[in-house]
């Protein structure tokens, strides 16, 4: 089940940002991540079926040790672990930037050395011009190269000397246990770095907006306000996702600590490419109807059709429910998206309508690629 609320990861006011950083120092408390979309692992607080006292073994003093048996060897390893996690921030932490709207701030990274960054659609929201903060301190004025909201990937643009472009690896070579670094401005507290594992890869997850992001990477870095746009880091130092949500636990209404969600990096520089080279995207690789929908309670209700598009051209017409696509019930929008992503343009789909005067029909629709 997927969890809906406030994206978690979308940019605070500065001074907002600011006030919680106060509230940090002077009350030494955590804050907590409210809102967004992710699969909820457990079940409700307390639900263990079992009151039977299990009787625990003391701990004991024996010493942590190595492959060859070791203690001196375990201290190694620990050792060889810091220092890379050391070198990949000194690394990285140049090119991940602060990303200021009027309306708040989030993260991006720094693509090439023409001064393209690539962020969240989310977090430049309409916004056309950008302030732009280094990790130097120095801020430059940014302006939208172009926009692609189904993956909620955006690029900005900068003029600046001496920029460091990130790296950008191969998400399809991650496996689950790996180590990353979420690095990013949480809360406007700039050059922040949070570590943990790659807990899932392929997840589909839906955003608040209502669009499904397809290949996502699910992590137990922490991934907080401001945190959207910035990288996932592999210890190699390669960027490997572009975190966007936290999960919330639809039960108490708050975080769900140790989920969170980035999209690959592989599908980050598809889109990317993209639109560096035009400005928008042409080819998405997403399946599209060509249909303008909302939730009825009923099934998905059409109230639009693209003229010429997929949908029309099957018969599918204002008004019209839509039940089920590939036998796949269809009763809500997210369930419609959730279909959808794993669709390819170009396939045929049976897609199961119900037509105003309550007679339903099947119909063969060839579907188009999701324009950008």
């Amino acid at each position: 089940m997927l969890a809906i609320g406030r994206r978690s990861t979308r940019g605070v006011g500065a001074l907002s940002a600011l006030l919680v950083a106060l509230v940090l120092v002077v009350g030494a408390c955590g804050s907590t991540t409210t809102g967004t979309t992710g699969p909820l692992a457990g079940g409700a607080l307390g639900a263990n079926p079992s009151s039977v006292p299990v009787a625990l073994a003391a701990p004991t003093a024996t010493p942590a040790t190595g492959p060859s048996g070791s203690p001196d060897d375990a201290a190694v390893d620990a050792g060889a672990l810091q220092s890379s996690m050391v070198s990949v921030i000194k690394q990285v932490t140049p090119s991940v930037v602060v990303i200021e709207t009027a309306s708040g701030l989030g993260s991006g990274v720094i693509y090439d050395a023409a001064g393209d960054i690539v962020t969240n659609a989310h977090v430049v929201g309409t916004s056309t011009t950008f302030k732009v903060t280094l990790s130097n301190g120095k801020s430059y004025d940014g302006k939208l190269v172009g926009t692609f909201t189904a993956d909620d990937i955006a690029v900005v643009k900068i003029t600046a000397p001496g920029l460091t472009p990130a790296v950008f690896g191969d998400s399809s070579q991650l496996s689950v246990g790996d180590f990353v670094l979420a690095m990013g401005n949480p809360l406007g507290l700039q050059s922040s770095v949070t570590e943990g594992i790659i807990s899932a890869l392929g997840r589909q997850v839906s955003e608040p907006s209502g669009n499904t992001l397809p290949d996502v990477i699910q992590t137990s870095a922490a991934i907080n306000p401001g945190n959207s746009g910035g990288a996932l880091v592999d210890l190699l130092g390669q960027v490997v996702g572009i975190p966007t949500l936290a999960a919330t636990d639809p039960q108490i209404g708050g975080s769900a600590p140790g989920i969170g969600f980035a999209i690959s990096s592989n599908r980050a520089r598809t889109i990317a490419d993209q639109l560096i080279a035009s400005g928008h995207v042409t080819n998405s690789g997403r399946a599209y109807l060509g249909v303008q929908i909302a939730d009825t309670g009923n099934g998905v209700g059409v109230y639009s059709v693209v003229s010429g598009g997929p949908a029309a051209k099957a018969g599918i017409v204002a008004g019209d429910l839509i039940l089920s696509i590939n036998g796949q019930a269809t009763l809500t929008t997210d369930a419609l998206s959730q279909v959808m992503v794993n669709l390819q343009p170009g396939a045929v789909a049976k897609v199961e309508v119900q037509h105003a005067d309550g007679t339903k029909t099947m119909l063969n629709v060839t579907l188009g690629q999701l324009p950008g």
